[in-house]
């Protein structure tokens, strides 16, 4: 025991030195707050007004003090690290910022009060990043860098970034194939980040990596994320699937010809790779993904008998990989570029300088911008000389004749192009000066230089353009005093934005978002990335719910009403005996002060009846032309407590056009035919259906029916109250006498016109009590097979 305490002596005293001259290290370290001289809870403002004041004094070119010029580094990089929020907080926190090494120092650790803990005494082969072989901090990203440079320049190149921690035991194992990845593919243009989630847990989040080690790729501003086993072809695989599919068309001698003649309808350059691997090199994938929006890419299969002609063609050498770009001319090539090697750099070289066309169309904004740039110093002046003409045939020769012309230019300062007055309308007009869009007699060349990025042009009207020789030996001179004159460009203007003729429609752009919005759905259900997929789940079942909660309430609703209706039917009569006689007004507020009553004509009958919304019925008040007046006014006193009701509809029938359609519907109503059989004493007449009320359900297909009841003073003096209340319900019956009366002609009625007009208008004396039944559901139910056709509701000619 002995033994062991004094071997481990030394061992504590060598560690206790080496905490102390870590602490003697940390102590001499640069603190941007002493360097500055201000307090750790110093304002931004504060900061920023000693940082203008320290600048000036121990700038080098007016300070000629030996150690000036490191001071001054010394300030510039304390006032970065006060100045940001994020670092400040970090070395607030850890004694260090993000690129960490602060003003040399190396070493990375941890500061705790008075103590520092260098992790390299022990050696960790994660937590001290100045440890690794392969240095991360060459590509850590932070929130700010990756959405202001990462995301627009992933529309040109696919990115690979890892997601790591310090304390990440896996992230060690993968570190040898993520090394040598990195350095085969950042060669090849893919650009490489890496995110410590200690660090830019924000960043983290906002790519969706919640484990570590994570990797994902980021092309066109999308997220994808690597599921596989960290193989170096399997990561070369995953770049490869990032890019779009038909980024390169395999040409053959059977398609070659539709290839490059399509210049024109792309209005873009047509490049060639001949090589001899059957399939597309990443490289090649790579650039024509970067440069897409100004070239089109093909690939030459050398070993497939079908290109044997292309080689023979363009005398290709087999034995190094050629690259050939095609302009206007499709028969010889406008440059060529060969190489047993061919480098990214090289191939960037080379696209570079054919990017555009001889003459180029004006398509969209962006290239009008880079066709013809901005001015921006005297010396690097830019003149485009511009054809306004048109796409019909009649054109195609002085089209033809203003190439041949652009050809042969020498002026490093003109730039050729035309547009087509059809597709760029706007933009001819303010050139033109003229307010019409009618097709242009004869093509007109301007000669214009862009002076704004506002759109504020100088240019030249040049004259009208029929590729004569007079026409080209015109222009020319016309430039050739431009080049010794600007001057004479004197007429100005302000060009509106260009249309994009190859924007495509709005429904393709939805369906396209909608395909990569899909696609990460399922990527993320296969791969049960779960977390993301929760607030898309939770949606979906609510979503469900809401509609399977919706349609069962429904259901429950509709059958609960027809078990009451049912159970309630037998016992009408009586509770009809109980109800007192007086009361034909409801409780409900009435929710207008007008009844609305419609005619049911044929116009009208699909969509008051046949088309009626579920749960609403039409209640129609029968009358005749002579009845008109006095029904509809006692019908609108003794219905205008109910409508309050949204599901109530009011309207009347006109017996006297459409009798044929009332009769067929009490026909289909075998129930209301027996009611009305009662009626006839042996006598056949024609019945009356004045004062009749139905309330008609479209949708179930039924009808309850209200049948008048006369309950004045009849003809013989006896009161109403002698006959029963069954006339109200619409089940009872009428007494024969007053029957009798009411279909008696009137030249027999010993009485005044006065006493016939009362006696209809007490016809409706107890609708309000067979209203109140209507709403209760306790009224007997007709239903019907089908409602009469429209021939029935139309009145005979």
């Amino acid at each position: 025991m002995a033994i062991r305490i004094l071997c481990t002596f030394p061992v504590m005293v060598i560690v206790s030195l080496l905490f102390l001259c870590g602490s003697v290290d940390t102590a001499n370290e640069v603190d941007p707050y002493t360097i500055l001289g201000v307090t750790r809870s110093a304002s931004q403002a504060e900061i920023k007004k000693v940082y203008k004041r320290l600048a000036r004094e121990w700038h080098p070119d007016k300070n000629k003090n030996e150690g000036a010029e490191d001071m001054f580094i010394k300030i510039t990089k304390s006032y970065e690290i006060l100045s940001n929020e994020e670092k400040r907080a970090n070395y607030d926190r850890y004694g260090q910022t993000d690129e960490t090494q602060l003003y040399g120092h190396g070493h990375y650790g941890h500061r705790h009060d008075h103590f520092y803990f260098d992790e390299s005494f022990f050696h960790f082969p994660f937590n001290n990043k100045g440890s690794r072989e392969f240095a991360d901090s060459k590509y850590a990203l932070h929130f700010n860098q990756y959405v202001n440079d990462v995301v627009p320049d992933s529309f040109k190149r696919p990115y690979l970034i890892k997601i790591t921690s310090d304390w990440c035991f896996s992230c060690i194992h993968i570190e040898p194939v993520w090394k040598e990845v990195v350095k085969e593919l950042e060669a090849l243009g893919v650009g490489i980040g890496v995110v410590d989630v200690g660090y830019e847990r924000r960043l983290a989040n906002h790519l969706g990596a919640h484990r570590t080690p994570s990797i994902l790729g980021v092309i066109s501003g999308k997220v994808t994320f690597f599921h596989y086993a960290v193989v170096k072809e399997h990561l070369r695989q995953f770049v490869e699937d990032l890019l779009p599919q038909r980024l390169v068309e395999k040409v053959t001698d059977r398609n070659n010809f539709q290839f490059l003649n399509s210049w024109h309808e792309q209005n873009k350059p047509h490049v060639l790779l001949f090589d001899q691997v059957p399939v597309v090199p990443l490289l090649y994938k790579l650039t024509a993904f970067a440069y897409k929006d100004y070239v089109q890419f093909g690939y030459v299969d050398q070993g497939l008998s079908e290109t044997a002609n292309l080689l023979k063609q363009f005398n290709i050498n087999t034995y190094a990989p050629t690259m050939l770009v095609f302009k206007e001319s499709t028969d010889k090539p406008a440059d060529i570029i060969q190489a047993k090697g061919m480098k990214k750099q090289i191939i960037d070289e080379f696209i570079l300088n054919n990017k555009f066309l001889l003459v180029p169309r004006l398509v969209n904004q962006k290239l009008f911008d880079e066709l013809c740039p901005v001015k921006q110093f005297h010396r690097r002046r830019k003149y485009c000389v511009l054809l306004i003409t048109g796409d019909e045939e009649s054109y195609t020769i002085g089209n033809q004749a203003f190439l041949s012309f652009a050809s042969t230019n020498t002026k490093e300062v003109v730039r050729f192009s035309y547009i087509y007055q059809r597709l760029q309308q706007p933009l001819c007009e303010t050139l033109l000066k003229t307010k019409d869009s009618t097709p242009l007699q004869t093509p007109q060349v301007l000669i214009l230089e862009r002076r704004n990025a506002a759109g504020k042009v100088l240019f030249k009207l040049a004259g009208s353009w029929n590729g004569t020789n007079d026409d080209k030996q015109h222009l020319l001179d016309e430039l050739d005093r431009l080049i010794k004159d600007p001057s004479i460009l004197n007429y100005d203007a302000m060009l509106p934005e260009l249309n994009n003729e190859f924007a495509s429609m709005f429904l393709i752009r939805w369906i396209h978002t909608a395909y990569d919005y899909l696609t990460e759905i399922i990527d993320d259900i296969l791969h049960n990335n779960w977390r993301e997929m929760m607030p898309l789940l939770s949606l979906i079942f609510s979503a469900l719910f809401i509609l399977f909660g919706t349609v069962v309430v429904q259901a429950f609703s509709d059958s609960s009403e027809d078990g009451k209706s049912k159970s309630k039917a037998k016992d009408g009569p009586k509770a009809e005996n109980e109800s007192p006689t007086g009361s034909n007004t409801s409780s409900r507020p009435p929710k207008k002060n007008f009844v609305e009553v419609t005619e049911l004509t044929d116009i009208t009958y699909i969509s008051n009846l046949v088309r009626l919304r579920p749960g609403h019925m039409n209640v129609v008040l029968v009358l005749t032309d002579s009845t008109k007046n006095v029904l509809l006014s006692k019908f609108a006193k003794e219905v205008y407590s109910f409508t309050g009701s949204l599901t109530l509809h009011f309207s009347f029938l006109n017996v006297d056009k459409h009798s044929a359609w009332m009769e067929t519907l009490l026909e289909f109503a075998q129930d209301a035919m027996q009611i009305d059989s009662d009626e006839d004493d042996g006598a056949r007449h024609k019945r009356d259906y004045t004062g009749y009320v139905l309330a008609l359900n479209g949708h179930k297909k039924y009808l309850c029916l209200f049948k008048p009841v006369y309950t004045g003073e009849d003809l013989d003096g006896k009161s109403s109250e002698e006959e029963g209340p069954g006339g109200a319900t619409g089940g009872g019956r009428r007494s024969r006498s007053s029957s009798r009366e009411d279909h008696l002609p009137s030249k027999a009625n010993p009485r005044s016109r006065s006493t016939a007009t009362l006696q209809i208008h007490h016809k409706l004396d107890r609708l309000g009590l067979w209203m109140e039944r209507l709403l209760e559901g306790t009224l007997p139910r007709y239903y019907i097979p089908a409602w009469p056709g429209l021939d029935k509701i139309t009145a005979p000619k």
